[in-house]
């Protein structure tokens, strides 16, 4: 095979990027190399993640990867297989770039990055400064990213607001936001449920922010907000997917004149995720005008 990175995910076949993938090699001038799909079951034991690492070492042709839903697992199962992981890799204890240099492998978690650049493209600077809540139903390695990212800002919300079914994800996050020093008083921690979500979304502040995080609408069917519940009125609704059944966009789009919605797709954060790892991997300088021009490239895919 020639020079080629992996793609760890679920479902990597029914992603656009696999059509996306050569275009781009062509327009970032890598005509030999081949993004080669990796399925693991949301189950999967640790070795499975541990093979997956390895064959990304021991190739000489193998430049690396990226990996979506399994980031946190893969960082459990293989972490000491790596030579360097970034800050936030270690700090929140995912994965989602690998890259090959030699023998030696790297580790970034590039989630923040990715949501910092989308975020900027559809929220108006200072929009929350302390005056709206951020309420992010999720608390995987998307959802914690994110929250991340929030707490970081100069204009952070007045609350960052997390909902997650699994107490373990959540313990995770608030862990990780007591390393980082983030005020006790800016993040609330939430048992998802019917009832208490969307009490939430009642509650909050005109003009807040939503986010589906929770991998509901993708890996699997469903919303994380309940049938019936009423978004914030002028809310930014944030859907992190872009393929699946996509319900919780599906709720977001019906309810989007009314409630005088901002609705976005997760279309522009895929796009900034995959560039940013290609980049990384492929060792790469990504540039505002060369982004724009594989926006462009892939937008026949989207269509």
């Amino acid at each position: 095979m020639t020079e080629h990175m992996s793609f760890i995910g679920v479902t990597t076949g029914s992603s656009s990027i696999m059509r996306v993938f050569p275009r781009w090699a062509e327009i970032l001038g890598l005509p030999t190399s081949t993004l080669v799909g990796c399925d693991i079951p949301l189950d999967a034991p640790a070795e499975r993640y541990r093979r997956e690492v390895l064959a990304i070492r021991e190739d000489p042709e193998h430049r690396g990867a990226l990996v979506t839903t399994h980031k946190m697992a893969l960082y459990e199962a293989a972490s000491d297989l790596f030579d360097e992981l970034d800050d936030f890799a270690r700090a929140c204890g995912e994965i989602s770039s690998i890259s090959a240099r030699g023998q030696r492998l790297l580790g970034h978690a590039k989630d923040p990055v990715t949501a910092g650049l989308a975020l900027a493209e559809f929220l108006p600077e200072r929009h929350l400064a302390g005056r709206r809540d951020a309420i992010v139903l999720g608390a995987g390695g998307a959802g914690l990213a994110l929250t991340w990212l929030l707490a970081e800002r100069r204009d952070s919300p007045r609350r960052i607001i997390v909902t997650d079914t699994d107490t373990r994800r959540l313990e995770h996050l608030a862990e990780v936001h007591a390393r980082r020093g983030t005020p006790s008083e800016l993040l609330t921690l939430v048992r998802a449920e019917g009832a208490a979500t969307a009490a939430l979304l009642a509650e909050a502040p005109e003009g807040s922010l939503v986010v589906n995080a929770s991998g509901l609408g993708k890996d699997r069917p469903g919303s994380p907000v309940p049938e019936e519940s009423l978004f914030p009125l002028g809310a930014y609704v944030w859907e992190f997917n872009y393929r699946g059944s996509l319900e919780f966009l599906q709720q977001a789009r019906a309810q989007e004149t009314e409630r005088e919605l901002h609705v976005e797709d997760g279309w522009r954060y895929f796009l900034h995720g995959w560039s940013q790892v290609i980049a990384e991997v492929f060792a790469l300088e990504l540039t505002g005008d060369l982004m724009e021009e594989l926006a462009a490239a892939a937008e026949d895919v989207r269509s």
